[in-house]
């Protein structure tokens, strides 16, 4: 029989998680941002090593991600954003770029990279996943990155 191994508990490693944070929609991207900091504070990492560093817009968050996971302090990183569909198709050449380039940097590095990028057809669409009714994509981006050091722990240990 196998082990199973996941991260949904255990210890956390020390270090600083980076939040980088577009400053395009800021009210959506300020929600963004404070769920992400509360979680990570409700599971011990406080103001001291979670910076918040704050890009333009979606396009530089690969940048400024990279950037940042140069550090040897920084275990992880959190790209929060919201780009909303308009008239043409920029929408999708920017959140199919961002996505790609910080995928890449994840496997790269090897450090936990969440995507918290809301990629939304309308404005009502990035409330609604900025706290609104379907939730704050800020707290799950940092659930995530949580979950996984976690489980780059175990696997360390496990392996």
């Amino acid at each position: 029989m196998s082990t199973e191994i996941t991260g949904t508990d255990g210890d956390l490693p020390p270090g600083k998680i980076a939040i980088v944070a577009s400053r395009y929609n800021p009210g959506i991207c300020d929600a963004l941002v404070r769920g992400a900091l509360e979680t990570l504070a409700s599971a011990g990492y406080g103001a001291e090593v979670t910076p918040v560093i704050r890009v333009p817009g979606a396009w530089e968050l690969p940048m400024v991600v990279r950037q940042s996971i140069d550090h040897d302090a920084v275990i992880a990183a959190i790209a929060l954003g919201c780009v909303i569909k308009g008239e043409t198709t920029h929408d999708e050449h920017i959140n199919r770029a961002v996505s790609l380039a910080l995928m890449q940097m994840g496997v790269e590095s090897g450090l936990p990279i969440a995507f918290g990028l809301l990629t939304c057809n309308t404005l009502e669409q990035a409330i609604n996943r900025s706290g609104g009714a379907v939730g704050n994509k800020g707290h799950e981006a940092a659930e995530a990155v949580l979950e996984l050091l976690r489980l780059r722990t175990k696997i360390r240990s496990a392996l």
